[in-house]
Formats: C-alpha cells, structure tokens, sequence
C-alpha cells in the first residue's frame, strides 16, 4: 500500500462538464435534485454549472437558479465555472463556495475556447481571480490542453508551466491540469507531473482526465504513484468539451471508485448513493452513460 495515498479526494464535476455538451435538456428541478443527490454521496466538492454566457453553453443557462435552490450540505464546496467578471458578479449572487477560472496551455484551443490570446486571457481571469478571493471564495485554475491539442498536437510541459506559473502568480488556490481530449497516456503524465510537482505541493494540483483512448485509469494510476491524490470525475462518464472535436466523456466517478475502493483508498463517498445518482440522470438523459462500473451494477439488480 506505500506506493497509493491512504485518501483519494474526488470533485465532481458532472453537473457542468458533464452537462455542458449535452443536447437533451434537463430541467433546473431535475439538475436542482441530482445536485442533492450528490451531496448525499459525500463528494467533498461538486462543480455544479457554468457561468459563461447562455449563448455558448445553453445546457446551463440556468446556473443562478440552480445555484439558489440547490440544498447546500455542510462540509461540501459548491463550486462553479467562471468565464468573467460579470460571470462571478452572478456566482456570488447565487452562492458559490468556489470559483474555477480557465483557460488552454494551447494557444490555439484557447482562442477557440474562449476567443482570446493567451496573453489576452490573463488580465481577464487576474480580475476574476483577485474579487473572488477579496470576496473570501476558493480559486481554481483549469489548465486544459495540458498534454495533447485536438488543433496543435502535441503540448510541451514547459508550455503548460508557463500558464500555470502566471495562474499561481495571480493568486488561484490550486491547478487541475486537464488532458482535455483524453489521449494521453502514463509516460506523458509523469513527463508534466515531474516538473509540476517542483512548482507547487502535490496538494494543490488535481488532475483532470477524458477517456476518449480508455487511458484514464491507467493515468490515474501513474498520477497516484506520482503522490498526486486529488481528481475531477464525472458521474457515469458525462461530458465531453465542445471545442475540442474528438472528446469522449471524463473518467466516470464510478469507474474511479470501483478503481479506489478496490485497492483500499478512502474516499467518503457512498458507492450505492453514487450509483442512484447516476441512474437517475442517467434516465433523465434517456440514454446509457458510458460507466462500465454503473452498466454492471444496473445489470444486476
């Protein structure tokens, strides 16, 4: 058991990247239900909408309802996409605990992602980071693009660095560090994770997987054996980044905790409560969600 962490701390980022691509639309009270679902698990964090304007992810134009009427449970962070300052004007106004700010280690993907330079982006999250940390809130950096770009090919880590230092430099609190179009695989994870774990404390970095090439396990595995014990996941594998052509869903939650469980890590959360949840959106969606973990357990009931 030396070469795995003792606790695993998983965010659940289903609400927002899992929803933010999906074309069914489910309903504020049926989001508002499932979030609640969630917070039974015990899931320490749940990333529960986007703030960026409607026009770019109608999936979750209804983050401020969402965000006013979900039942918040002590001990877990609500947290939520922020594009700008206007977007966290809302945040704060519907509750958030945590804000996330993000951005590409490919200037291309960026400029597709957020139509701005790199350069250009900076300023922006630097106002957003520096009012929600006077405003007593979390910050996160999302890092996409970290190891492959859907236009670039291949991302340098002196590159991710870079963004990641400025990031730091303007105040967020930690990195998740995604492989956005889920094709890296473990010799690349340790590649950025060596000089990233030089940069700042393995507590402060989460690593963000896709499963587009089925890598996620295997370079959750190498992250762990790298002292990294934090993880973004999404229930039943949802999700998917709608600038980044190719990109299957994230690494399921219940594929992960099958994987966690399984090997003796603690995690706080509730298997059986997970999976309710799961089916639940699961069958609001009206279609099988790609977990293989939550595909045999709905087998066997």
């Amino acid at each position: 058991m030396g070469r795995w962490p003792e606790y695993v701390q998983i965010k659940e980022v289903g609400p927002r990247d899992g929803l933010q691509n999906e074309k069914q639309w489910v309903a504020t009270k049926d989001k508002v239900n499932w979030i609640n679902m969630l917070s039974e698990s015990g899931v320490s964090e749940i990333e529960y909408s986007s703030f960026v304007h409607p026009k770019w992810v109608p999936a979750l134009s209804d983050a401020h309802d969402v965000g006013k009427r979900i039942k918040r449970k002590p001990g877990v962070r609500y947290s939520a996409l922020i594009p700008n300052r206007k977007g966290l004007e809302l945040a704060l106004e519907a509750g958030i605990d945590g804000a996330s700010v993000f951005m590409s280690a490919s200037e291309t993907h960026n400029k597709k992602n957020i139509n701005k330079s790199i350069a250009e982006t900076y300023p922006v999250l630097g106002e957003v980071i520096r009012e929600a940390k006077q405003a007593g809130k979390h910050v996160t950096g999302y890092v996409s693009t970290v190891f492959d770009c859907p236009y670039e090919g291949k991302i340098e880590p002196a590159d991710v660095m870079r963004v990641c230092e400025k990031l730091l430099n303007d105040g967020v609190d930690d990195i998740s560090l995604g492989d956005t179009i889920g094709t890296a695989v473990p010799s690349q994870v340790e590649a950025l994770l060596d000089p990233m774990l030089r940069l700042l404390p393995k507590e402060k970095i989460i690593m963000h997987y896709h499963d587009t090439r089925g890598m996620a396990i295997a370079n959750i595995m190498t992250s762990m054996e790298c002292g990294i014990h934090r993880f973004d996941s999404s229930i039943g594998g949802l999700g998917g980044c709608p600038y980044a052509p190719g990109a299957a869903g994230n690494v399921a939650t219940n594929d992960v905790l099958y994987l966690l469980h399984g090997l003796g890590i603690k995690t706080g959360i509730d298997d059986k409560k997970l999976q309710e949840a799961a089916i639940f959106i699961q069958n609001k969606l009206g279609k099988i969600l790609p977990s293989k973990s939550l595909a045999y357990a709905v087998a066997q009931e």
